[in-house]
């Protein structure tokens, strides 16, 4: 009986570029040939890194994103990457292939859009996928990957000159990253912008989605993620004062911070809805649980 296939093992990354502040995004996507040029360019700088990672095929998209289009349960952007790469014609060489996916018609491959809504940001992200079917070949890179690129992986001038022409920014530092790179950078971000609580039930949906993880710590929302997920406890005026308030707030004080507990519980449902977590809204009494 013939073996089976080998499933492709798949190595997660991306090119990151900070830009410089106040800087104007001119142009989101690239037309193929220009992706396919870029691509080159990050080729050649992986396999500076990683020699070994000349012998995976190099799949990369002709745009950049906001880190929570490429943070997303089940990694889609990345995933629909490497569908569209199982297409690609294979030459008898062994040496990987470079592909890129860019604009046809002004239009890039379906899954595969920027979103215009989350355009803005000082990063931008250029997402790639480095496959195989050798899971020999695929430990040794993705060893080097995780455990050193974060400390090496500064883009080559050429890239990062090439990615700031290209897209018409202006880029201030360019380096690579894992998905995990990418995961602890946005986490000590959200930390940041107050948003810590919140993290660890993104990390679940990420890293672990059948883990169950809840958020229980006033005077924060009320949130369980599970079976993919996340349900944010809705109290009325009463239930979330016997649950949240001081005792000794006056009326004026008890509407305030029912006011800012709202605002705090959209914020974390738009949060979650970047990244692509479903929020479903649990009308919750008091002693209930999500």
């Amino acid at each position: 009986m013939a073996d089976a296939p080998t499933a492709p093992v798949h190595l997660l990354g991306a090119l990151a570029l900070e830009l410089a502040p106040a800087d104007t995004l001119q142009r989101t996507t690239l037309p193929q040939a220009e992706a396919g040029a870029l691509a080159g360019h990050i080729a050649a700088d992986l396999a500076a890194f990683a020699p070994e990672a000349s012998r995976m095929d190099l799949v990369v998209a002709g745009a950049h994103y906001d880190a929570v289009e490429l943070l997303r349960p089940g990694w889609p952007l990345h995933q629909r990457l490497a569908q569209l790469a199982e297409r690609a014609p294979r030459g008898d060489t062994t040496a990987g292939r470079v592909i890129a996916f860019g604009t046809h018609g002004e239009a890039m491959p379906e899954g595969l859009a920027p979103v215009d809504d989350f355009v803005g940001g000082p990063l931008r992200l250029v997402p790639f996928v480095l496959n195989t079917e050798d899971e020999a070949l695929a430990a040794e890179v993705g060893g080097w990957l995780e455990r050193d690129l974060i400390e090496r992986g500064m883009a080559g001038a050429a890239t990062a000159l090439d990615a700031q022409a290209r897209f018409g920014l202006r880029v201030e530092h360019a380096r690579y990253l894992t998905l995990h790179d990418l995961a602890a950078m946005t986490a000590l971000q959200y930390e940041h912008a107050g948003l810590a609580p919140l993290w660890p039930l993104l990390e679940a949906a990420l890293l672990a989605p059948a883990q169950e993880e809840c958020l229980d710590a006033p005077p924060e929302p009320l949130v369980r993620y599970v079976s993919g997920e996340a349900h944010i406890a809705l109290f009325s005026p009463a239930a979330w004062q016997a649950r949240y308030a001081d005792a000794a707030d006056d009326d004026a004080q008890l509407a305030r911070g029912f006011a800012q507990f709202q605002a705090r519980q959209r914020q974390f449902a738009a949060v979650l809805g970047a990244h692509g977590v479903p929020v479903t809204f649990v009308h919750c009494n008091r002693g209930e649980t999500v």
